[in-house]
């Protein structure tokens, strides 16, 4: 069996649908997460799938090599991302695994682990090719059942996240899977929903499922500016990151997003960590000092923002990919249409909610922007840059992450993506003049470091 290295990445499995990623590898990755997890304790994994056409196939595949490690299977059937998670807290099994390609191409999927309760990334992901290639794997005979959870978790949100009024929204899933279910809990929350692609089509006809580009919110934005909506969410493919747009059209980025759900938390819970990612907003920092709050830079990241959240206790976490984390009334992991409902919540207590975001804290900023590399190039374009080049003017260069370099007026990014090849980029300035600065001392570090690299700003 070929198992290519490149699809172990930094905090998920993903690869191209019968190239790196096949049935047979499937298999063989799920045989050895059983094996993990009947070592540490557990013997029942939580699983499900997204809406993409190789869902079933990959699905059935992980079941098989699974319960060959003698590990137990409760098979969810199509679902979000985030009730996989909410499964294995649900349903006890402290175990969970989502086929999923997340925001990724058709031709694209994956698979996000949940190992006794802690979301597998890094070293413990290297360990399953470690272990599939030495063939230290158990052999076993698990069993195998079906389960809705869709009502358990569409209940669990309803009975504890209110609204103070009726709200009438717009909800874009661009043909992911939160399609076949944000629509129904945002109406038994009591909101007037109007829908956008929210047929489950893993062709994705109409747009992308990834609402961090704002070219798959043109949609959304349109809908919105005819009136009778007052806010617009959208999810990617798999709903565990949410966009957010205002009835004038404007798109809340995440960041901003985290800004409201921070303010709110620490009316209750002053004092507690809040982390961000290190592409977030500079104005992160003292808005959450500012409202009682420890704020945190951490790597970008769904399993490591989870994991340095066990590990300081924090009660909420956001990225600005889209992924927000809440630990106060919700289980630490992150999901969008729980992060939509939250949303929701807090804005229904006032009488004009885009008037409430658009005038949370802003700068001049560009949205995430990508450097095309070749498969395992990126890491070493950054890396290279991180030996090689100087700042001058910065305040401070951060390497958590790539390179976040810190200017008295602004930040500029990159890092390396841990999902697709590419360089991630990007900026922040308190002006345009600024931003432009920042972008030109960026563009000659990147020139230097891959001549004639096409530049996406």
């Amino acid at each position: 069996m070929n198992l290519p290295r490149e699809i172990f990445k930094a905090y998920d499995i993903r690869g191209i649908v019968g190239k790196t990623l096949t049935p047979e590898v499937v298999h063989a990755v799920g045989r050895a997460l059983g094996t993990r997890a009947l070592e540490r304790g557990r013997d029942t994994f939580a699983i499900g799938r997204d809406g993409r056409l190789s869902g079933p196939e990959l699905l059935a595949a992980l079941a098989d090599g699974l319960r060959a490690a003698g590990a137990n299977v409760t098979d969810l059937g199509m679902v979000a991302t985030p009730m996989t998670y909410f499964a294995a807290k649900h349903l006890g099994t402290g175990c969970s695994v989502m086929v999923t390609g997340s925001h990724n191409p058709p031709d694209y999927n994956g698979l996000k682990m949940v190992v006794d309760d802690t979301t597998l990334s890094g070293d413990d992901i290297q360990d399953l090719r470690s272990a599939i290639e030495a063939g230290r794997l158990l052999t076993g005979s698990g069993t195998y059942s079906q389960q809705d959870i869709g009502s358990a978790y569409i209940q669990r949100i309803i009975g504890d996240v209110k609204l103070s009024r009726t709200l009438r929204i717009a909800v874009d899933c661009g043909n992911g899977v939160a399609g076949a279910y944000a629509p129904t809990l945002y109406r038994k929350m009591g909101c007037n929903v109007v829908e956008l692609f929210c047929d489950v089509d893993g062709t994705f006809p109409n747009h992308h499922p990834d609402p961090s580009q704002p070219k798959n919110l043109i949609d959304l934005v349109q809908r919105l500016t005819r009136g009778d909506c007052e806010l617009g969410l959208a999810f990617d493919g798999d709903g565990d990151r949410l966009g957010v747009v205002t009835r004038a059209g404007h798109v809340i980025y995440p960041d901003r997003q985290l800004m409201l759900f921070a303010a709110d938390l620490l009316s209750r819970q002053p004092g507690a960590t809040i982390i961000y990612d290190v592409k977030s907003t500079r104005n992160l920092k003292p808005w959450i000092a500012r409202h009682g709050g420890k704020p945190l830079l951490w790597k970008t990241g769904h399993s490591l923002i989870k994991n340095k959240m066990k590990e300081t206790q924090a009660a909420l976490a956001g990225e600005m990919s889209g992924h927000t984390f809440f630990g106060e009334r919700w289980y630490g992991f992150d999901d969008g249409l729980y992060a939509g409902a939250r949303l929701l919540e807090i804005l229904s207590r006032d009488k004009d909610p885009s008037a409430v975001l658009e005038a949370l804290p802003d700068a001049v900023s560009t949205p995430e922007l990508n450097i095309q590399c070749a498969e395992g190039e990126p890491h070493a374009l950054v890396q290279k840059i991180a030996q090689t080049e100087t700042f001058p003017g910065a305040t401070e260069v951060i390497r958590i992450d790539g390179l976040r370099v810190e200017y008295p007026d602004g930040f500029g990014l990159a890092r390396a993506s841990n999902t697709t090849p590419v360089v991630v980029l990007r900026f922040e300035a308190n002006d345009a003049v600024a931003l432009a600065r920042i972008q030109n001392e960026f563009r000659k570090v990147l020139a230097r470091a891959k001549p004639g690299v096409p530049l996406p700003f």
